[in-house]
Formats: C-alpha cells, structure tokens, sequence
C-alpha cells in the first residue's frame, strides 16, 4: 500500500520575493500601520472623552447624594423640603440613571442605605422608585472604594463593570457613587469595530488597485528581463554571432529608472556585439592563417622527409652520426607533418566544411580500430564489447575512424603496458554510443574539464609511453560535435571512460551483449582471412 506524503509548503523568506511582491508587502504594511495608528488614537481619544463626561456625571450625581440622607435641609437641593430629603435613605437622590448604584455608609462602615437603582427618577419628578438590595459581596467591594479620591473601575460580578467614586457625606459617613460602563463600553467597541472594518477594506482594496499598478508600471522592467534572458541563451563562445536583440526604444526613457536600465543594457549589448564581431574576425583571421600555413607547410615537410629517407638509402656509405642525424630529422619531420595535419583538419571544421554523409557501420569500424591499436600497442590487453546486430549512423567514414583511432591511442599512450581497454559500441534511446574504456591511473579532477581543449596535455599525471601533440581529444570532440553528437569523460583512479553519443541512421531496439568481452584476438583472424 503506498500512502501519500503531504509535505506543507515552505516558507520563502522575504529575501526570495520578487521586486512586486515587495513592493505590495511594504504598500501593505505601511497602510497597515497607518490605519493601527490614526484607529487607536481615536480609539484613545474617544475613551478619554467618555470616561471624561462619565466622571463629570458621576462627580455631579455623589454630589446630589452627599447631602441627600442626612437631616436638615440640603443645601444642593434647596428646593425639596427637609422633611422629603430625609426620603433619600429609601429612594435614589435625583438624576439618578437606571442600574446606577449608591450606598450610604456610616463612619463605622455600616450600610445605612441605598441599593441599585432599579428604575431611576421618572419623568414626573416623583420619588417613588425604590433601591434594590445589593449582595454582601457588592457592598464589600463598594466599602473598599477609597473616599475622596478619583473615579475608579470596578468589577461588581453580575452587574457588570462601574465606575466608582466615593465621597465623605455632610453627616459624617461616606456616599459611595457608582455608574454602569456597559453602554461607554459597548460604544468604545462598536469604534474599534467599525474602524478595524474600514481599515481592512481599505487595505483590500488598496492592496488590489496597488498590484494593478505596480503590475502595469513593472511592465517595461519586464521586457528588459526578457531581452537579457533571449540574450543569456544566444551561443556567445564560438562563431560568428548576430547580437540584434535588444530594448524596446519605448523602454529606454532615461528619465525613468526602468528606462535607465534598458538604455544602459543596449550600450552594454553595442558593446559586446562590437566585441563579437572583433573576436569573430580574429579567429577568422586566425583560422586562415593556420589553415594556409599548414598548407604551406605540408609541401617542404614532405621534401625534408624525403631527403632524409634519401640520404639514408644512399649507396655511399654514412657515418653512424650522420645517420642518426638523419633519422632524427625525419622522425621529427613525421611528427611535425602529424601537427601539421591536425592542425590542418582543426581548421577545416571550424571553417564549417561539410562532411561525408554516407551510411557507417560502427561495428566494423570499432573492429578495424582495434585491430590497428593491437598491432601499435601489443604490450596492451584490447578486448572488444559488440553487439547482436550492426550499428548503423550517417556520418564520414574516415573522420570517425580518426575519431576512434585517437581514442585508443589516447589510453595506449597514457596507460602502463598490460592495461586492459575495453571498445563497446551499442545503440540508446535512438543514439549509437561508444564507450573507451582502460584501467590506468585516470585524469586528474581539475583536468578533466579542460581535457578537449586544444593542447590540453596531462603529462605531470599520466604515464607516457610516446610524445602526442595535444589535439588528438580536441580532434574528437570538433569530429563529434560537427557530426551532432557529444563526447564526455569520465574518470577515477583505475577506471577512465570516454563515451561517444552519435545520431543514429534508424532506431534499431538493441543494446550490448550480456556475455563477457572477448579478446580482440580472437575477432581479427576472422577478419583478416
């Protein structure tokens, strides 16, 4: 049973944002922490202003109630009798609020009167409404009410949050006074309500129409990004190179940032076209002039080889020094006509010169390129990887041929006598594939990458039976490119393996032979006869 993994997504951290993506966020955020602001100080200034008129009302209510339960006249009431004040102990003083609360304490802390207010003073002005007793609880925490002292807030259980003040009464004992918040508090959150709505709208809508608009305005930065993307995957290495992409003109105003940019990058792309086109006629200029001196040189290498072949075979008789003379002269005529040639060939393929496009028989030709190697290299152990049935690519015959002769002389060259090297041909996935394969010391890391490159040499690190030039792999790799394959390498101590990828003629479903490899002495007679 497979059972699905779910992995939650990771957080990119603000770093990884695109330049859009920032700017919203900080559109956002600065929006943010001007509706937090202009919000919670009115918020704070709307508390201030209804805890402030609350106090005020509260202030003039202890005082109506100061004077209220005592004998005698009121002076704060100079209109009700003194027979009617002496009331007050059972009925709320006037101007008294629904659900407000005053307590009559005597100076040893004894309730004389008061109560919740049940229904408060009717619009008639009779004082008939009466208190409604209040909890031991209440009166307790009324009683801890400091007198003469500012407003404070209360929680009285049940009833809800007051606000409080207490005041000494003309009798001696002390009038606690107190009002509801509900209504202050349900006012002070219904503002916060409305002002958290209309900030949250407000950074929707802004977050929208600020991604429309950074979205259009980033619009030309886009199309610069795009310009140098098609530039970036343009082959700028090798060849001629037709540098015609470049910034709209309507996205070069240099009064803007983004055109700022997009004319800098055209004068940066005049220049590196102009560059190109310096190091493309260098090379052409290169190219020629290795190309006609090889040519020039083919003709008085040939002449010096043969004079000393001549000298050599003369009926006179040489002294032994004039003869080893001779024969280091042509020995290094040789190799210089091999430069020569290689040279010769490297510049033929740079020039673009087409191929031979006939049919080729990989097999056969890994054959004969084995058969020579074993005849150049006897101190070697050759063996030969084939298989079932032939494989078949379009190409030049003799270039591939060259292409395989340099690969083996490569590992005869670098390796030890007695290296095993292995020749497998096959085809994979509609490409022929043939793999060099030798045990000896291998290439060393920071060499590989280099190891198709011109003159590339690894002397210091590979044993050497014999000189090389330094363009056999070069060679290979311009053979193979300008047949649409590619050559790779790969190495370790004790095992290298070059691998040729070909196009293949057709598309046969076949792959190498599970039988081990057979020595390729015992192909080559068969061949041969």
């Amino acid at each position: 049973m497979v059972t699905a993994v779910h992995r939650p997504a990771r957080w990119r951290s603000p770093a990884g944002w695109s330049l859009r993506t920032r700017l919203i966020a900080i559109m956002i955020a600065l929006l943010t922490l001007l509706g937090l602001a202009v919000g919670g100080t009115a918020e704070i200034y709307l508390h201030k202003t209804l805890y402030t008129q609350l106090d005020a009302q509260l202030q003039e209510t202890a005082s109506r109630a100061q004077g209220g339960p005592g004998g005698g006249g009121n002076p704060n009431y100079p209109g009700i009798p003194g027979g009617q004040q002496q009331r007050f102990r059972s009925i709320p003083p006037p101007g008294a609020q629904a659900n407000s609360i005053f307590v009559n304490l005597t100076s040893a802390g004894e309730v004389s009167a008061g109560g919740l207010v049940k229904y408060g003073q009717g619009t008639d002005g009779n004082y008939d409404n009466q208190y409604v007793a209040l909890p031991a609880a209440t009166v307790a925490a009324l009683r801890a009410v400091a007198a003469d002292n500012d407003p404070v807030d209360l929680d009285l259980g049940s009833y809800g949050d007051y606000r409080v003040v207490a005041r000494q009464s003309i009798t001696g004992g002390v009038v606690v006074a107190a009002l509801p918040l509900k209504d202050t508090q349900y006012t002070l959150l219904i503002i916060a309500l409305v002002t958290g709505g209309a900030v949250l709208v407000t950074l929707i809508v802004a977050g929208w129409l600020g991604a429309a608009i950074i979205r259009r305005n980033l619009k030309p930065l886009n199309r610069v990004a795009a310009t140098a993307t098609r530039v970036s995957e343009l082959k700028l290495d090798r060849g001629e190179v037709e540098l015609a992409q470049r910034v709209p003109q309507a996205d070069t105003d240099p009064r803007t940032e983004v055109g700022a940019v997009g004319a800098a990058l055209n004068r940066m792309l005049d220049h590196v076209g102009n560059a190109l086109e310096a190091r493309h006629a260098s090379e052409m200029q290169v190219r020629q002039f290795v190309a006609d001196a090889s040519h020039e040189l083919r003709t008085p290498l040939a002449a010096i080889r043969g004079y000393a072949e001549l000298s050599r075979r003369s009926r006179q008789p040489v002294p032994d020094e004039i003869s080893h003379v001779l024969r280091r002269v042509e020995s290094e005529a040789k190799r210089m006509t091999a430069l020569v040639e290689d040279l010769l060939l490297l510049a033929r393929l740079d020039a673009g010169r087409p191929l031979a496009h006939d049919p080729v028989d990989l097999t056969m030709l890994v054959v004969d390129a084995v058969s020579d190697a074993h005849a150049a290299g006897p101190g070697h152990y050759w063996q030969l990887d084939l298989p079932d049935e032939p494989v078949t690519v379009t190409g030049d015959g003799q270039r591939l041929h060259q292409v395989l002769a340099n690969l083996l002389a490569n590992a005869r060259t670098h390796t030890p006598e007695g290296t095993t090297v292995v020749v497998g041909v096959g085809a994979d996935r509609g490409a022929a594939v043939l793999r060099v394969t030798d045990g000896g010391p291998g290439i060393p890391a920071e060499l590989q990458p280099h190891i198709f490159e011109r003159f590339a040499r690894g002397d210091s690190s590979r044993s050497r039976a014999a000189g090389s030039t330094g363009l056999g792999l070069s060679i290979v790799h311009a053979v193979v490119t300008a047949h649409g394959g590619t050559v790779g390498v790969r190495s370790v101590p004790g095992r290298t393996e070059f691998t040729v990828r070909l196009p293949m003629t057709e598309s046969p479903q076949f792959g190498y032979l599970e039988a081990e490899p057979q020595p390729v002495h015992e192909y080559i007679p068969e061949i041969v006869q």
